[in-house]
């Protein structure tokens, strides 16, 4: 299977890719309006492509464009998946489900995150409950959003990393910072207040598409992680889920696991 991903990215062409494939695929298509606009004025919106029996009690589910602009090589995975299924017909109990491009804002606007800068991986929680209270970004927050190149408030910046680097290694720091967070909005991995559209629209999705499944696998595609050119299979997760141990003597070694929760509590000797 030949890959050729794009030179500049256009949401427009890669929907459109997608779609084409889909429907030369004889997939079932349902599409979900964004209610914003890209960067030229395009409508934004995440399709879903069905393939197989509806009723199939195992399902593989792809996601593309979690994280935004990570969305042009999921879609360009997609849309080559769906040009070979075109061809091969699956099992009778096996339906494949594709969700092309779940932050559509993001991948128009060539960003991480949502149009609420929220990291949609840190959004589904139940914002019913308490939200996990990672009080040691605090100290880091201003490092992460200091926009200056040069000057004082850099300076302050690149001494007070330099502190915490020596006080808790570099891991310690990234550790903290990548667990998330949910008082900064303008911070990073910011996990937002409420469910974000992104997060609202993937619940209907399941929803309406796996209620029939007893089994079924999601590949949420992303990009650097891992050696060059090497997929690197991951789960990330605030902490273990009964699926999980399935998933690693499925996949053995090749699955890294990381707890967030955990994660956050980095001890500082």
């Amino acid at each position: 299977m030949k890959i050729s991903f794009p030179v500049e990215p256009s949401f427009d062409t890669q929907r459109t890719q997608f779609l084409d494939a889909a429907r030369a695929a004889g997939a079932v298509l349902t599409t979900y309006a964004h209610p914003l606009k890209g960067p030229n004025g395009e409508a934004l919106a995440t399709d879903v492509a069905w393939l197989g029996k509806p009723d199939a009690s195992r399902v593989l589910m792809t996601l593309s464009g979690t994280h935004g602009v990570e969305g042009y090589y999921g879609s360009t995975c997609q849309a080559a998946w769906l040009r070979e299924l075109a061809s091969q017909p699956l099992p009778d109990d096996v339906a494949v489900l594709m969700v092309h491009l779940i932050n559509p804002w993001g991948t128009a606007w060539v960003r991480r995150v949502n149009e609420d800068n929220v990291d949609l991986n840190r959004n589904y929680l139940d914002f019913a409950a308490a939200l996990p209270d990672n009080s040691r970004y605090e100290a880091l927050h201003e490092i992460y959003t200091c926009r200056d190149i040069d000057g004082p408030q850099r300076q302050h910046a690149d001494d007070l990393l330099a502190r915490n680097v020596e006080a808790l290694g570099w891991s310690g720091v990234q550790a903290i910072v990548g667990a998330g967070q949910y008082l900064h909005a303008d911070g990073l991995f910011y996990g937002g207040q409420q469910p974000t559209w992104s997060n609202r629209t993937l619940r209907d999705i399941a929803g309406r598409f796996l209620k029939p499944a007893q089994v079924a696998f999601v590949f949420d595609l992303h990009t650097g992680a891992g050696a060059f050119g090497h997929p690197m299979l991951m789960s990330i997760t605030q902490r273990a889920y009964p699926g999980l141990a399935d998933a690693q003597r499925l996949f053995g070694p090749w699955l890294y696991t990381l707890l967030t929760h955990a994660n956050a509590e980095v001890s500082e000797t």
